[in-house]
């Protein structure tokens, strides 16, 4: 096909601003959908997607459209709008000459419509700005077109105005898209380059890659190499998704669909790597994706110490899909044999946990989520620890740095007293505050990263009354005053609860911990001490009275003597006992402490 006649385009919003809905709206339009096959979030397959009302995978649709006599090929890459899922966003971007950036004309530009527009501008996109919901009684669509050009800095004031619930100002859309958005710029003769944009496991059909063609034209039973890995594979089958995988012949320049081949190993295909013909003409690398940083830190451990194996090959096939995601096997004396993930966030690690759960079945333990650190040894070398295990005693470093992240948080002017209380409580560093409009204010902080992950976003909802929103981008380490928070059990130390924290808040979050532990662990038949420290001094302690037999049912009388010496005997014996005992936690004990961490700060 004529390049020419190709549009590859993105839409980047802010979470809830109607990403979805236009592209259902985009697909009915061009009739790519038929009526009775039409639901809303036509292009959010995954089930979690479609309860919480979000997009966690970006997905690629082909559509056609007449405009004055010629039949276009839209390539739409439907993208997420959660910080979490910023590495998603920028995969689509590098696949694509131009983007929609949809504002919502009632709530206005929010932390992710900012971000995600300087990605696309940094990617060298062309622009369409779009106001959804006008149809909503509360739209301001003028005052928005002025947040638009005062926060992003780019022209709006043609602007489109659509409703993608009700389908109004569609079709000026898909007029913008082909007369504002250039067309590939690479030619089908030259030497094929193709960037593996994603990829899925399918039981049946192997590893079906998702690729946009760059220059050339690759076609079926073309032999191909992954220049990244270096192997070798036949074009089996090629296609486009219509949004049906739909096969096809071959694939032009300027084209995005799936590729095919008899791809079995999840580690022979890599996300970012280029397609060349196999003995071909020498190309070179395409540009491929900046591998992301995980910034969060959780355990899994199985329930079932059997479904290790299981395990793993779940933790495999999500980490194909999902780049971002990393894993490596840990053992904890507590909890057995598990796996160490690393996620964007918050909200990934939530949708991996649930993932694994639904999709494969999986019953785990997680433990809190934690942040990673970067210890400075004496001789000058660096070394970054993903959990409190991990830390070593302090006379082995000699700075502790903890991870800081730029936050901007865009809200209503009347809550700014409030939101700049929450961010001083925090341990935030005011950078600056800029008014977008009369009602609209931008502050941005210095924060530490462990602290957004506890709950400053849940205080960020409840004093903003649920209007306040937030984007966040790690920058860098600082030294602080960190401590390792040890946990007790009989004199022992359960390195599962173990965490790092500011050592104004160990104290807090010790007893917090403890309070909890107690609650769940059974009493046994020797007093049980459960104690928080920091280093060698203990700053919470709590106690699990021993269950005691009354040694004194059968004396009826005698001498007082006789009585003092059979309890005595037993308080021997629970001494002894202890020094030889074992406490039994149960795994709801580390449930209870590990699964609302959270929540225990929150209150």
């Amino acid at each position: 096909m004529d390049p020419k006649l190709i549009r590859n385009f993105s839409i980047i919003a802010h979470i809830d601003h109607g990403k979805s809905t236009l592209a259902d709206r985009l697909l009915e339009a061009c009739g790519a959908v038929e009526k009775r096959e039409m639901h809303e979030q036509h292009l959010d397959s995954m089930e979690l997607e479609r309860e919480r009302g979000i997009t966690i995978k970006a997905k690629a649709v082909t559509i056609w459209h007449e405009h004055e006599g010629q039949r276009y090929q839209l390539n739409l890459i439907d993208t997420p709008g959660h910080v979490d899922f910023n590495y998603e966003v920028q995969k689509s971007l590098q696949a694509c000459e131009g983007a929609l950036l949809l504002v919502d004309a009632s709530q206005g530009v929010e932390a992710q419509s900012v971000a995600n527009a300087y990605l696309a501008v940094e990617a060298g996109l062309a622009i369409v700005p779009v106001l959804n919901k006008i149809d909503l009684a509360h739209a301001r669509p003028d005052e928005v077109t002025e947040e638009i050009e005062s926060a992003i800095g780019i022209d709006a004031t043609d602007a489109l105005r659509v409703s993608a619930k009700t389908g109004q100002g569609v079709p000026d859309v898909l007029r913008a898209i082909i007369e504002k958005i250039p067309p590939p710029s690479r030619s089908p003769d030259d030497p094929l380059r193709a960037l593996v944009v994603d990829a899925v496991y399918d039981e049946y059909r192997g590893i079906i890659v998702y690729l946009r063609v760059f220059d050339g034209t690759l076609r079926v039973g073309d032999k191909v190499e992954m220049l990244g890995i270096g192997k070798v594979w036949e074009a089996i089958e090629l296609g486009r998704f219509t949004p049906k995988m739909q096969k096809s012949t071959a694939l032009g320049a300027g084209e995005v669909g799936y590729f095919i081949s008899n791809i079995k190993k999840l580690g022979d295909v890599k996300i970012g790597d280029t397609l060349a013909l196999h003995k071909g003409a020498k190309v070179e690398m395409l540009p491929g994706y900046r591998p992301p940083q995980p910034m969060v830190f959780a355990d899994f451990y199985p329930t079932n110490n059997g479904d290790f194996e299981k395990l793993r090959t779940s933790l495999e096939t999500l980490a194909l899909t999902d780049a971002s995601f990393t894993y490596e096997p840990v053992t904890s004396d507590a909890l057995g044999f598990g796996f160490r993930c690393g996620f964007l966030g918050l909200l990934h690690m939530e949708i991996i946990q649930e993932r694994l759960e639904r999709e494969f079945d999986l019953d785990m333990i997680q433990t809190a989520p934690t942040v990673t650190y970067r210890i400075v040894k004496h001789d000058g070398k660096s070394e970054d620890i993903h959990s409190a295990g991990q830390l070593p005693s302090p006379d082995h470093y000699e700075k502790l740095l903890e991870p800081i992240a730029r936050i901007s948080i865009l809200i209503p002017a009347e809550y700014i007293g409030p939101m700049m209380q929450i961010c001083a409580d925090h341990r935030g560093v005011f950078i600056r505050q800029e008014y977008l409009s009369q009602t609209r204010v931008q502050l941005v902080y210095d924060l530490p990263l462990a602290e957004i992950i506890y709950d400053f976003y849940d205080k960020l909802k409840s004093a903003t009354h649920g209007y306040g929103t937030l984007n966040y981008e790690v920058t860098g380490f600082a030294e602080n005053e960190l401590v390792k928070l040890r946990i007790l059990v009989n004199n022992e130390e359960v390195d599962a609860l173990s965490t790092i924290c500011h050592r104004d808040q160990a104290e807090y979050r010790g007893r917090a911990t403890i309070k909890k532990l107690r609650k769940q662990i059974a009493r046994h038949l020797f007093e049980i001490p459960i104690q928080a420290a920091v280093g060698g001094r203990i700053i919470a302690r709590e106690t699990i009275a021993a269950l005691r037999k009354d040694v004194l049912a059968k004396c009826y009388g005698g001498d007082v003597s006789r009585k003092r010496k059979l309890l005595e005997k037993q308080k021997e014996g629970k001494r002894r006992m202890r020094q030889v005992g074992n406490v039994e936690i149960p795994q709801k004990a580390f449930l209870a402490v590990l699964g609302d961490r959270e929540g225990e700060d929150a209150e």
